[in-house]
């Protein structure tokens, strides 16, 4: 007769199974856990996410509308624990950086992970203003929206850009790996995928929202309005004699002051620069510049209508 073995058994069998894992990462670079640095996962950067933006709208994506208190699912968290939740994520990040000899900062990570934080809540009045001009442009540009307080609690674009200018101050002040993290966060929730690094203007909205790739080093001004599909990318990546792609030079166009690009639009280049003012039509490919004051769009197609009486 044979007996079933107990969990505890047959678990205990696999112990090579996982140590086998965990030798094979001990060889990765990549890998914090198994060199010691106890990087946060994706899941504890995000929660520090969650409180930066709820900070951002006091009242309206938290319970509570006092400056020292901001809210989440669960009630209200003070918002000297989101600070020392960030520092706590950009502590470790830092120190892994500066091991592999990558290192770009001050040498003192704990410095650095400090100063980054300050750097973030002291601008923190300066991008809820700006995100205040996102709100107002979205507000007015969809004639959907029946309010702002819409806007701010069911927006894709709103919480994309909102996000953005979180992960985009972080870089600015130097932070590696968590800004990412955060985009890559709000494009798995938006469909929209804006890279930390590139730099957008106040009064910014996405509309619709869903499959919009905006790249690194885009530069977008003031005012300006995208809708679905839209790609600001680079047309070609540079290599450099061995054949490894060249890093950190302009490869994404500018977008300047109240330029609408309408659903499907493909815009490509470093070179190329769309003029303020101007109007970029549906499906639309784009590699060179246009001047301000442009409408830019494709012949209108000629459908064919074949209806029952004509077959």
């Amino acid at each position: 007769m044979n007996v079933s073995k107990k969990p505890e058994d047959w678990i205990e069998e696999l112990r090579p199974n996982w140590e086998s894992v965990f030798e094979a990462c001990s060889t990765c670079p990549a890998v914090g856990s198994a060199r010691g640095y106890r990087l946060p996962g994706q899941g504890v950067i995000v929660e520090a996410l969650n409180g930066l933006v709820a900070m951002l709208f006091p009242g309206c994506l938290s319970h509570d509308a006092s400056p020292a208190f901001v809210g989440d699912a669960n009630g209200t968290v003070d918002a000297a624990k989101i600070a020392r939740s960030l520092y706590d994520c950009v502590l470790p990040v830092a120190k892994y950086y500066c091991d592999r000899q990558e290192c770009v900062f001050c040498g003192d990570c704990e410095k650095f992970a400090r100063e980054s934080v300050q750097s973030l809540f002291k601008s923190a009045a300066e991008i809820r203003e700006t995100l205040q001009q996102d709100v107002q442009s979205a507000y007015e540009g969809d004639p959907a929206a029946t309010s702002q307080l819409e806007v701010v609690m069911s927006y894709p674009g709103l919480y994309a850009i909102t996000v953005h200018r979180v992960a985009h101050q972080l870089v600015k002040a130097g932070v590696p790996l968590i800004p990412r993290v955060m985009s890559e966060y709000a494009h798995s929730k938006t469909g929209i995928d804006i890279h930390p690094g590139a730099q957008i203007g106040p009064g910014f909205f996405v509309d619709h929202g869903t499959g919009v790739v905006i790249g690194e080093t885009c530069v977008i001004g003031s005012k300006v309005k995208l809708y679905q599909g839209v790609t600001l990318g680079a047309l070609s990546f540079a290599k450099d004699e061995h054949g490894n792609l060249v890093k950190g030079i302009k490869r994404h166009p500018n977008v300047e002051d109240n330029v609408i690009i309408y659903a499907g639009a493909t815009i490509l280049g470093g070179d190329t620069v769309i003029g303020h003012d101007s109007v970029i039509g549906g499906n639309v490919w784009l590699i060179n510049s246009v001047p301000p004051f442009s409408k830019v769009y494709n012949d209108q197609p000629a459908p064919r209508v074949r209806t029952k009486s004509s077959t």
